[in-house]
């Protein structure tokens, strides 16, 4: 049985090798449904579980992975801006401000099937006008969700971390251990 992650996400790639685990990406190319009035968490595991079944319908035998991550402030979600006047946009609205970044997990092995969500709370510093405006030219806030990257350039405006820190970079990883110990996907017996 393989463990399969089922994004091209650098990021999450990233996280997956810091646990060691041995996998292969297949990405699940599809077009996302998104449910409508749905809370937050709900939305996130929804799409996670569409992403985790399209790939599994491929691989059934093997152990896959689905994530979604967004950022929600003000019971707005924030995705990916993908262009620097939405990434403005959002930057505007968070500088200065908590907010929250769900992250949903699906696990699919065979039928066996587990949807989970971490939330970690982030207060942003406040940012000048020049400050977004130079961020937002280094074009790393384009294809992060809240347009941020805790883990690159925007970690300098980053103030604090309420909770899994793994988890604002796009995969809570303690609770992808368990889920995948839970699964039969892991040799390391849990407590």
């Amino acid at each position: 049985m393989r463990i399969i992650l089922a994004s091209e996400s650098p990021r999450r790639m990233e996280l997956l090798k810091l646990m060691g685990l041995d996998f292969v990406v297949v990405p699940s190319n599809i077009d996302e449904y998104l449910p409508k009035d749905v809370s937050t968490e709900d939305l996130v595991m929804a799409l996670a579980q569409q992403k985790a079944r399209a790939v599994a319908a491929q691989y059934p035998q093997d152990c896959v992975i689905g994530a979604d991550t967004v950022v929600e402030l003000d019971g707005t979600v924030f995705g990916k801006p993908h262009i620097p006047e939405k990434a403005k946009a959002y930057l505007h609205r968070l500088q200065g401000r908590e907010h929250v970044v769900y992250t949903g997990v699906a696990v699919r092995k065979g039928e066996y099937e587990d949807l989970q969500c971490c939330s970690t709370t982030v207060l942003f510093a406040p940012m000048s006008e020049a400050e977004i405006d130079w961020y937002v030219a280094t074009s790393e806030p384009l294809d992060k969700a809240g347009a941020y990257g805790v883990q690159g350039l925007g970690s300098i405006f980053v103030e604090g971390v309420k909770g899994n820190y793994f988890n604002v970079i796009g995969m809570p990883i303690p609770l992808l251990y368990r889920m995948l110990q839970d699964a039969g996907a892991l040799h390391v017996k849990r407590i």
